[in-house]
C-alpha cells in the first residue's frame, strides 16, 4: 500500500466530509476515525461509504464491514487495495 493512497483517503475525508481546518498530514493513519480519535459520527460514515465508491470503486456492503473498514485511514487504504478495481 503507498502512501499516495493513504494520502487520498485521508484528502477524500477531508473533502467529502468538508473538514475545512484540517490538512491530510494532520490525520493520523492508525488512529480511530471515530470516538476519542477524529471523532466521526454514523452520518459521516454514510458520507464515507459514498465517498469511497465515487473516488476509488469500491462498496461498503453492511454495517459490520463499515465498522471494520472505517477503524482509520489505514484500513480504508487496504480495503481499497483488495476491493478497487
Amino acid at each position: 500500500m503507498s502512501e499516495e493512497l493513504i494520502l487520498k483517503v485521508k484528502q477524500m475525508i477531508i473533502d467529502s466530509l468538508r473538514i475545512e481546518d484540517m490538512a491530510p498530514d494532520e490525520i493520523e493513519t492508525d488512529a480511530p476515525l471515530f470516538g476519542e480519535g477524529l471523532g466521526l459520527d454514523s452520518i459521516d460514515a454514510l458520507q464515507l461509504v459514498v465517498a469511497m465508491e465515487k473516488e476509488f470503486g469500491v462498496s461498503v456492503p453492511d454495517a459490520a464491514t463499515g465498522t471494520k473498514v472505517f477503524a482509520s485511514v489505514r484500513s480504508m487504504a487496504e480495503y481499497v487495495v483488495e476491493h478497487g478495481k
